[in-house]
């Protein structure tokens, strides 16, 4: 009887220590039916951004004329955005307040991915949207996800300020140069509070100018508190040659403050040369 019992209380530890054996996993996670990766989370009116969604058939029968659908939570997202290209689609299109890219029939266990390229409108309004996916069947639909908060913000304004000089001498006593500034604002947006500062060549006295000249110097402040885009202004500076002036009289003429953002760096400065044999005969 001792013996059976001793017997017994082996059986039942070992089968307690059995079930402490953990079983490997075999299979892998099956996939969500829709998952999407956004390029860009935080975008600018008029820029696009990519959405990569991929869908996954987790059914036993197949999923026909199968589309990757996105939403926009708390708006029509057609009103957002435009749909600009969908590789990975058959076609695509604007669905009522839904963006979707065709995928055609998907077997069990299969899967379909489409890259969506999205453009924020102009007018979109400004915040935050919460993007959501979904596949659709014309037999079945899954469920709807959220995806990733949306912003849409401001376009960044740009006012491309452009410098061009120009020079022509006229004869008292010695050459007298005229040097023309002109300021252009090539947009696409207003410029405000633009500098432009020209300085006269070395070998040169100031004589004059339409800007305001710094104390006592060759160089002059071209100032303008705003300029359209597309607006040209032009502006005088003119110096004065010395008998024994020769060689290469080069003035200059470069932007050094104006908002919004120049974008284009290579055309905020100009400059012009003249060539002096003495200060009767120069030419420009």
């Amino acid at each position: 009887m001792h013996a059976w019992k001793l017997l017994r209380a082996a059986l039942v530890t070992a089968v307690a220590g059995a079930t402490l054996v953990a079983v490997p996993a075999t299979a892998d996670a099956v996939p969500p039916t829709s998952a999407i990766e956004v390029g860009a989370t935080s975008v600018a009116r008029g820029a696009t951004f990519t959405v990569t969604q991929t869908v996954y058939n987790d059914r036993d029968f197949t999923i026909t004329g199968g589309k990757a659908g996105l939403y926009a939570k708390e708006t029509s997202l057609p009103a957002m955005v435009e749909l600009v290209s969908c590789p990975g689609a058959f076609a695509c299109d604007t669905l009522g307040s839904s963006v979707r890219g065709g995928v055609a029939d998907v077997p069990p266990g299969e899967s379909r991915t489409v890259v969506f390229t999205l453009r924020v409108k102009d007018d979109a309004p400004l915040g935050t949207i919460t993007l959501q996916h979904q596949f659709i069947g014309e037999n079945y639909a899954f469920e709807t996800f959220d995806g990733p908060p949306l912003e849409i913000k401001e376009a960044p304004q740009f006012a491309d300020v452009s410098v061009a000089l120009s020079a022509s001498v006229q004869m008292v006593r010695t050459a007298r140069i005229t040097y023309t500034i002109t300021v252009k604002n090539n947009g696409p947006n207003p410029a405000t509070g633009v500098r432009v500062v020209a300085t006269a060549p070395a070998a040169t006295a100031y004589y004059a100018s339409t800007c305001t000249r710094v104390g006592t110097t060759r160089s002059v402040n071209c100032d303008f508190a705003t300029l359209a885009s597309g607006e040209t202004v032009t502006r005088t500076l003119t110096a004065n040659t010395g008998m024994l002036t020769a060689g290469t009289l080069t003035a200059t003429a470069q932007r050094t403050a104006s908002s919004p953002t120049d974008p284009v760096a290579a055309n905020d400065k100009a400059t012009r040369s003249c060539s002096a044999v003495t200060g009767l005969i120069v030419r420009c």
